[in-house]
């Protein structure tokens, strides 16, 4: 069989355990939704705790969500190597580094779908600016320092201007939709296809699953050196009742055209980025997510046509074990292989505490081969009291280590942390360190941040990048509307050429004749 098929039917096999099936558990006293009530309440008791830790983060997040809101970006970089040599006119890297600064002011109602973004560069003494950009549910355009006038391109038109540029490539018909900008889809599934997933397999998986496969007793357990009484939940499906449940699984997503949809809607994504539609891809592209789909298709036939002699010798199990309603220990196992000679065994087990205040896990993934085994530990330890966190997290596979390290504190809304992100292995380490404050005051927010990188040849302030953020609410966003508009997509080959040639070119050039009469001054011609 296939690596593609046993992709399929090792992904099936994980929806299985998801917490996210929990999700549709009732209050009830079975095995089975005492297990998935167990998974749900543990996600959301860490939930809640990320929303009470993080609560100013989000009240603004929320405000600025349903109010229009104004925020201001300034990017300013270090860079200090006294091996560096100075270039033109004694301006080498550092120097310019050192210098220049970056500015964008981005003013966003998300309800009225209108956006403005404004840029501006200085280095040294020289001024750019300004970069002026528009957007709305029907049209983007853009202002240049040296352009009197403003560029637009309508969502409909975007194809026929792809056309006049490469029409061995577009139809014409490619769209550009330009609410995705405001809804905040970023390729991630939208609620709707999420609602779909949820409800057409995630509820079809809980409902299919035997009563019978769950057990219920109580067991004595060690978890962080403390000895606790815990109700010990299993789960056991066996090899047929495991087939069994993968084969309407399959059967489900061999017809579903919804499904394909949202997969072909994903791969558009994916080449484009978000505001294209499935109608707006262009024959190439078209062509490709045709033939991941037919693969799909294919597989999913394969898939079903070789479970019989797939091999699942212990079916699934997994067990958990519950302390006041929370996940304190977890074993997960499944073996499965296209034959009993390629069997792989996956596995998870570990502990979790999950308290008010403290919150620490420990865990070890594993997978066993024919080759051997390969295994990845993740622990953690988050720690947050009414004004100060500390968190550290490790994940360890081979001789490579990952970590992170916070602290911080809350008072009246206002934080500071320092954040530490770590690498190493057997021949190099690295890490990059995120320190700032930031301040929630009603209507507006301010803050800063300093990032710098440590490694072998590289000191901790050879690397630095500062940013400095301020946000406040508005009445509303203002559009330019003072200068007049080119609109490009309705233009030919031709006159795009014109345009270019006779227009924006001689502007750019005294554009650039101002910079050198007036001393570095790009703001004006």
């Amino acid at each position: 069989m296939s690596s593609k098929k046993v992709i399929v039917i090792s992904i099936v096999a994980v929806l299985l355990v998801g917490g996210s099936i929990a999700a549709y558990v009732l209050l009830d006293l079975s095995a089975k939704q005492q297990y998935f009530l167990a998974e749900k309440d543990s996600a959301e008791f860490l939930a809640d705790e990320a929303e009470a830790r993080y609560q100013p983060e989000l009240s603004w997040y929320e405000q600025s969500e349903e109010n229009p809101t104004e925020t201001t970006l300034e990017f300013s970089g270090e860079y200090n190597d006294p091996n560096t040599m100075s270039g033109f006119g004694g301006m080498g890297p550092a120097q310019f580094i050192n210098n220049a600064t970056l500015t964008i002011t981005t003013a966003i109602d998300k309800n009225k779908k209108h956006m403005a973004s404004d840029i501006k560069a200085n280095m040294g003494a020289l001024e750019v600016g300004d970069i002026n950009f528009y957007l709305t549910e029907d049209q983007i355009m853009l202002g240049l320092p040296f352009l009197e006038e403003l560029v637009q391109l309508n969502g409909d038109d975007f194809g026929k201007l792809l056309k006049e540029v490469d029409p061995n490539t577009y139809t014409g018909d490619e769209k550009l939709d330009f609410n995705a900008f405001f809804e905040g889809s970023t390729g991630v599934l939208n609620k709707e296809d999420q609602k779909y997933i949820q409800e057409e397999y995630l509820e079809m998986v809980y409902d299919n699953l035997p009563d019978k496969a769950f057990e219920v007793t109580d067991e004595t357990v060690n978890v962080n050196s403390n000895a606790m009484d815990t109700q010990k939940i299993t789960m056991h499906l066996s090899e047929k009742q495991t087939k069994e449940l993968l084969n309407t699984v399959l059967k489900k997503m061999e017809n579903d055209e919804r499904l394909k949809e949202i997969i072909s809607e994903q791969i558009g994504v994916q080449q484009f980025g978000a505001g294209i539609t499935s109608s707006s891809f262009t024959p190439d592209v078209q062509k490709q997510i045709d033939q991941f789909i037919g693969e799909f298709e294919t597989a999913i036939k394969d898939a079903q046509e070789n479970l019989n002699e797939f091999k699942i010798p212990d079916g699934i199990q997994s067990t958990i074990w519950v302390k006041d309603k929370l996940i304190v220990k977890r074993d997960f196992s499944i073996k499965l292989g296209p034959t009993n000679e390629e069997l792989v065994t996956l596995s998870v087990n570990g502990t979790q505490l999950l308290q008010d205040q403290n919150q620490t896990f420990d865990y070890e993934f594993e997978a066993t081969d024919q080759d051997g085994s390969h295994n990845m530990i993740l622990a953690g330890d988050l720690e947050t009291t009414s004004d100060k966190v500390s968190d550290s997290i490790k994940l360890s596979f081979g001789e490579t280590e990952l970590s992170y390290d916070g602290t911080g504190t809350l008072q009246d809304g206002n934080r500071e942390f320092e954040r530490v992100f770590s690498y190493s292995d057997a021949r190099d380490s690295g890490s990059l360190t995120w320190s700032g404050n930031a301040s929630y005051n009603n209507d507006q927010m301010s803050s800063e941040h300093d990032f710098s990188v440590e490694a072998p040849n590289i000191g901790p302030d050879m690397i630095g990048l500062h940013i400095e953020k301020s946000a406040k609410l508005i009445n509303s966003v203002e559009l330019d509307s003072e200068k007049e508009v080119k609109n490009i997509g309705n233009m030919s080959m031709d006159e795009l050429d014109q345009y270019i040639e006779m227009e924006v070119t001689p502007q750019f050039q005294q554009w650039i004749f101002g910079l050198m009469g007036t001393g570095g001054n790009l703001n004006g011609f």
